[in-house]
């Protein structure tokens, strides 16, 4: 049975990409760390990723103007309950690391906790620029009264966290992050240890089902009382409605839940609504008497494309990156599983083998190789059993630190 769909990369230019950052360099003088206060400064912030993994393959450059939006306050409802402050870490005068720090009062309120958290962490392997990093962001949770330094989540675990540990062969999906192989042992040499690992699963198109999958399906789709459906997208906003209240009900006090408001979840659908426009044959709800109660949202993986522009959705004035993209989106052969939830009171009844089904039959029908899945955490092994029961293999994970203060 063949359950593999994505290829390993492979590049000439790989090895020497990850021999020029990864060497350790020696501890010398000159370093600076200081919050960001300009808007040049925040330019720096978010283009020294982009220098930093100039040379690698595996790399996919996120679009500037996005990073631009989602750093601003005005415009990303995150901030309405988080404070965030950006760091720049300088070696005579020239920029060689970044990060964030994050206090999020919802997260704290919701759980109880004086957590303080990092992420957008980037620097060279260098334990001097990474130490110096990690103690401002300390530094700044400690000043809130924080207990413990969490991270890296990339503003919170709404967005892409953790650090990737293995799978390093493989591209990164859309919405999931990606850095060197060095990164973990560079903030485990500041004395961060492990909190929780993150899986990623592959399964190919051509997987066959499992034929207790089929046969649940099969049963609850000759049921009356059961629906499965696309989303409709020319009632968008109200399609948008049903998933919040299936989204807001379906997930327990888990550590990684963080409840969204309206305006959060509303900015997370714009930046997915094109997408979904796409294939919306891939997005998929369930109704019990009428009732939404479950979906399984499926999208292209647009990183394909993204890494076409290079960052840059434009270039002397020209949309020359969006020209790209569009062109580069014609050879999308692979999905994310991005959501899947099933409201309490409707689960263990067979929604989510009815859901795997339709969507894997809607993706060989569209011409799709595969798709990851993911991510769940190491310890939700009835998700992770059910996963792999269809065929999907674990082929990633990222990890999440902490550290008292």
């Amino acid at each position: 049975m063949n359950t593999t769909s994505v290829r390993p990369l492979r590049s000439s230019g790989r090895s020497k990409a990850a021999k020029t950052s990864s060497d350790t360099t020696a501890p010398v003088t000159g370093l600076e760390v200081a919050p960001v206060r300009s808007t040049q400064e925040l330019d720096e912030f978010i283009r020294f990723q982009l220098e930093l993994y100039r040379d690698d393959p595996y790399f996919v450059p996120p679009i500037v103007a996005e990073r631009r939006d989602f750093l601003n306050r005005k415009k990303n409802p995150f901030f309405t309950h988080a404070e965030v402050e950006l760091f720049l870490a300088r070696r005579n005068g020239k920029v060689v690391g970044r990060i964030a720090a994050i206090d999020d009062a919802l997260w704290n309120q919701f759980h109880n906790t004086e957590t303080g958290f990092f992420g957008m962490f980037d620097a060279p392997n260098d334990p001097e620029i990474a130490g110096a990093l990690l103690d401002a962001a300390a530094g700044f949770a400690r000043s809130r009264g924080m207990k413990t330094l969490t991270g890296p989540v990339n503003l919170s675990t709404n967005h892409d966290c953790g650090v990737l540990i293995e799978g390093f062969e493989f591209p990164p999906a859309m919405m999931m992050p990606y850095n060197y192989r060095y990164y973990g042992s560079l903030l485990e040499s500041w004395g961060l240890q492990k909190m929780r690992d993150l899986y990623a699963y592959d399964i190919s198109a051509a997987m066959t089902p499992p034929e207790k999958m089929v046969r649940i399906a099969e049963r609850l789709k000759e049921s009356e009382q059961v629906r499965v459906r696309p989303l409709n997208i020319h009632d968008l906003p109200e399609e948008i409605r049903r998933l919040k209240s299936i989204y807001n009900a379906m997930l327990d006090r888990n550590w990684l839940f963080l409840p969204m408001n309206e305006e959060e979840f509303d900015s997370i659908t714009a930046r997915l609504r094109p997408l979904v426009r796409v294939r919306p044959e891939l997005c998929l709800i369930a109704e019990v008497k009428g009732e939404p109660v479950a979906f399984c949202i499926t999208l292209p993986d647009s990183n394909v494309a993204i890494r076409e522009a290079g960052g840059q959705l434009t270039r002397w004035g020209l949309p020359v990156g969006l020209a790209k993209m569009a062109w580069a989106a014609r050879r999308i052969d692979r999905l994310r599983v991005l959501l899947f939830g099933i409201k309490p009171g409707y689960r263990r009844r067979g929604l989510d083998a009815l859901l795997g089904l339709e969507t894997l039959r809607a993706a060989r029908r569209l011409g799709y190789d595969g798709a990851e899945l993911g991510w769940t955490t190491e310890d939700n092994e009835l998700m992770n059993r059910a996963i792999e029961s269809i065929g999907a293999r674990r082929y990633k994970t990222y990890r999440i630190y902490e550290k008292p203060l």
